[in-house]
């Protein structure tokens, strides 16, 4: 029997393909450094990049096509699951598209409430953003210190909501039940708290020689590029462009409060650093005046045909039970017609375009996800940096694979 020499096939993932001095290398789609389900396609000069292509859809579930298939009410959990670490916004921008589209004029109280839940959301979001970002350059302390502030504003929502995360705490036309008694107190109290911790935390990692040594110049996006993109929210600001939803298209009412549009200089890993560590400062300036303003009434519209009827009324009176089993099984009334609508979320604009030809169930639904425009243009950012530096660039711009992927 001829002997013939044995070879191992190469494991999956790890494949390496020399093209003459360069290597291609597969990052993920199991990497710590990719925040998620995301696959890096890298070609390799030594250790330089020459080549990026960013690989997703390994997280993808339809979530367009499963909007289609029920009522906007249904629809509602499901927008948890897009930026999962900030899903109050996700649930209120889409509620906000819907009443667009139906004409629907919510309460004082209703938007004063939401401006709470979107800046919390915005100041827990960029937290775990920034705790990440902090940990791949290397500071495990600065990661604790994060998360300890952000499990505050998970106890506050988990009060408020029922939930930590996967809140669906929206409805089309209100909200799902007004705030508990003393949680307005005891945001005050998280507020009055947070800023010197989040002074600490800016002492400990902002001006740390290694983390500026790693984050400097690192992942530059001129003011060109980022608008070529399409770039928004956070890392359009740190590029030097004064752009944001709340100022430039208020919503909810933000024209009414006092707050500054945070800019970068230098477009690079650490000023979008900076522009997260102070936009958490203007949130926490927009919750105190929100509190002070809190409207007394109602937090949903009174329209049997939008939203549900109080509990005790169902039980007591026949036409409130017919109008919530009509709104629970065929959703609320929203007429012909299709609306637009984005939302300055902490990943930046999340958008959500809607038809609808009449009935409780949408006939389309299109959503404008900000980091997958963010991952899209690594293809252009990671070539020219080194292969020590992609940890630090993708913590910068601090997308999340739930709403890239849909």
């Amino acid at each position: 029997m001829e002997y013939k020499e044995f070879t191992y096939p190469e494991p999956a993932g790890l494949q390496e393909e020399r093209i003459g001095e360069k290597m291609i290398v597969n990052v993920g789609p199991s990497h710590p450094a990719t925040h998620g389900v995301l696959r890096l396609k890298l070609e390799l000069d030594g250790d330089l990049i020459v080549r990026a292509d960013p690989i997703v859809g390994q997280l993808h579930r339809g979530q367009e096509k499963i909007a289609e298939n029920m009522t906007y009410n249904q629809f509602i959990p499901f927008t948890d699951r897009l930026d999962y670490l900030a899903p109050l916004c996700n649930n209120i921008a889409f509620a906000q598209c819907v009443e667009k589209l139906a004409n629907i004029e919510i309460t004082e109280r209703c938007k004063t409430i939401r401006i709470i839940c979107c800046e919390l959301s915005r100041i827990a979001s960029h937290l775990v953003g920034l705790a990440a970002y902090a940990m791949d350059a290397g500071s495990w302390t600065g990661f604790m210190y994060c998360f300890t502030q952000r499990e505050k504003i998970l106890t506050l929502f988990e009060e408020l909501t029922g939930a930590r995360m996967t809140s669906s705490y929206a409805r089309i036309g209100g909200l799902a039940r007004d705030i508990p008694e003393g949680w307005l107190g005891r945001v005050n109290s998280f507020a009055n708290q947070f800023l010197p911790k989040l002074d600490e935390i800016d002492n400990l990692i902002t001006r740390n020689r290694i983390f500026v040594d790693r984050a400097v110049g690192i992942g530059v996006v001129s003011k060109e590029m980022a608008m070529q993109w399409g770039l928004t929210g956070a890392n359009l600001r740190a590029s030097g462009v004064a752009s944001d939803i709340r100022k430039d298209v208020p919503y909810l009412g933000y024209e009414d409060y006092d707050f500054d549009v945070v800019i970068g200089v230098n477009g690079d890993s650490y000023d979008r650093w900076m522009v997260r560590i102070e936009e958490m400062r203007q949130s926490i300036r927009i919750v105190r005046q929100a509190i002070e303003k809190m409207p007394e009434g109602a937090v949903s519209v009174a329209n049997p045909k939008i939203t549900l009827p109080q509990k005790d009324g169902v039980q007591r009176n026949m036409e409130d039970l017919i109008n919530n089993f009509l709104v629970i099984t065929q959703g609320p009334d929203i007429p012909e017609g299709e609306a637009y609508f984005e939302a300055d979320n902490p990943k930046g604009a999340l958008g959500f375009y809607i038809m609808s030809k009449g009935g409780g169930v949408p006939y389309r639904v299109k959503i404008r996800a900000p980091s997958f425009v963010s991952l899209s243009a690594m293809q252009e950012i990671l070539p020219g940096h080194h292969f020590s530096d992609i940890a630090v660039i993708l913590g910068s711009f601090d997308f999340v694979l739930g709403e890239c992927d849909r």
